[in-house]
């Protein structure tokens, strides 16, 4: 037992009409990596939540860190024992500066009254030290690039001496080359006796860098394995009860254009950019993050406007200054960051769901009907199979794939012929992905036609009919999917 940090013992978690886990057991040794898996839904978010202090499990069950029994779940019992869990929004004040983001936690953790500025600097610069990465201390958090703020939430981390560090989904938003360097610092941390819970949908991202996984699926735990124990198809089998590979939808060759794109061109985002979507047909669009992909999308959509270039709906010009011209017209967008762009998190989900159909559910006088609100949340709840079906449930209590679901059902509420989709899997489990990739392909069926942007290449080459490959901001190709392999894509974008 002197190689066990935590151990999580016959942990049960009760919501309303919802076990979100039953019975879990299973240890985190010290100074290892330890890969938490499962698809959305199956209780991982709660386990991160009860280890941090922000949910108390039922009784009967405990955790006992490094020897000593939780007495109190609270945020602060859990910072004090050295778990520190960093979120895939990381949670930073992007309004205070990188050494403050960085060194506030101690002072806040000891109850200290006063700042002692020169302190903080030199805890910041020591925790960036730790990790041998320099950033600039005195820049707000807000201007850094994601991969940057990622480091100074793992500083912040050990200037809070973090002795359990829970990464959750921390590549979802990084290049390859940025995830590599994420892994790097982890295994560099391990070695200085950290330990982490990495959670990660990307199963050859858990192999390249966990030592064991712990699976949970329908809120229970089905065991820990050693790496050397499991495959992909072994631990995917695990997490979902049964074999998923990528469903490849059959192609259309659709001729009828729908929206052309003519032009468009953005100082330093994107260049001379034009191609056709035709009704009823899915366009994929790849390259590698910063290529410009989501750049496009968000000119196309009115969130910021092109130096030059025209657009086309159904033959006829389309001016676009802002995201409401873009919806009166039929255009949907649902944005890469479902958790800061796509929804209202502490609302319900049927206060996010009626978002874009104000209109449609209130009466002359503009007050909201609830029977109307209440008729259109049930329609789109069974459309979508969105669960728990508990229409008061706040939307950040959704898993993943959940979440995903309700923003694509606040946009399908409007009735778009257009619905343009950044990353519609990002943090998504694999049995979700597929059906999140059907719902895609009805939506296309029924004669939307449909954007998907994706960093994914087996994504693309499944969903798409037609696929344009971005290269630092223009389009170096665009072809029919049919008998595309993922070597032809990458060779594109790079």
């Amino acid at each position: 037992m002197d190689q066990v940090l935590a151990e999580i013992k016959g942990i049960t978690k009760q919501f309303p009409g919802v076990a979100a886990l039953k019975d879990v057991s299973f240890t985190i040794n010290k100074g290892e990596i330890h890969g938490l898996i499962g698809e959305n839904g199956a209780g991982k978010s709660t386990m991160i939540k009860i280890l941090s202090g922000l949910y108390t499990p039922e009784s009967g069950g405990t955790i006992i860190f490094d020897g000593e029994p939780f007495k109190t779940y609270a945020p602060l019992e859990s910072l004090h024992r050295g778990i520190v869990v960093i979120y895939q929004d990381f949670s930073l004040f992007s309004n205070l500066s990188v050494m403050e983001n960085i060194a506030l936690g101690p002072y806040v953790k000891d109850g200290k009254p006063l700042v002692d500025w020169k302190i903080m600097e030199k805890t910041a610069c020591a925790a960036l030290e730790k990790l041998r990465f320099q950033l600039d201390i005195h820049a707000p958090a807000g201007s850094l690039s994601v991969a940057k703020q990622q480091i100074t939430a793992i500083a912040r981390a050990l200037a809070n001496k973090a002795r359990l560090l829970v990464l959750d989904e921390p590549t979802s938003a990084l290049s390859k080359g940025e995830a590599a360097k994420l892994f790097a610092i982890m295994r560099s941390l391990k070695e200085k006796g950290i330990s982490l819970l990495f959670i990660s949908h990307k199963i050859d991202e858990l192999f390249a860098v966990c030592d064991r996984f712990t699976v949970f699926r329908d809120g229970r735990c089905m065991g820990t394995f050693n790496k050397e124990e499991l495959d992909g198809d072994k631990l995917v089998s695990l997490m979902a009860g049964r074999k998923i590979v990528y469903k490849i939808f059959d192609k259309n060759r659709r001729e009828e254009p729908l929206l052309e794109v003519k032009n468009f061109s953005k100082a330093g985002q994107f260049k001379e950019v034009s191609f056709s979507l035709r009704k009823g047909e899915v366009l994929g669009i790849t390259g590698l993050v910063g290529a410009g992909r989501t750049e496009v999308a968000q000119a196309v959509f009115g969130l910021s406007q092109p130096d030059t270039g025209s657009l086309f709906l159904e033959g006829k010009p389309l001016v676009i200054k802002s995201p409401k011209d873009a919806v009166a017209k039929g255009i949907g967008y649902v944005p890469e960051n479902r958790l800061q762009e796509g929804l209202v998190l502490g609302k319900s989900i049927k206060d996010n769901l009626v978002i874009t159909v104000l209109k449609a559910v209130s009466n002359r006088l503009g007050l909201i009907r609830r029977d109307k609100k209440a008729l259109l949340t049930k329609e789109w709840m069974e459309k979508l199979a969105i669960k728990p079906p508990l229409p008061d449930l706040a939307a950040s209590k959704l898993s993943g794939g959940n979440q995903q679901r309700v923003v694509l059902a606040k946009w399908l509420a409007a009735a778009p012929k257009i619905l343009i989709v950044d990353e519609p899997t990002n943090g998504i489990d694999v049995g979700a992905k597929t059906e999140i990739h059907q719902i895609l392909r009805d939506l296309a069926a029924a004669g939307m036609g449909v954007i998907v942007i994706s960093s994914e290449l087996p994504e693309i080459i499944a969903i798409a009919d037609r696929v344009i490959v971005m290269r630092r901001g223009r389009i170096a190709d665009q072809r029919f999917c049919e008998g595309l392999n993922q070597e032809d894509l990458l060779s594109k974008a790079l």
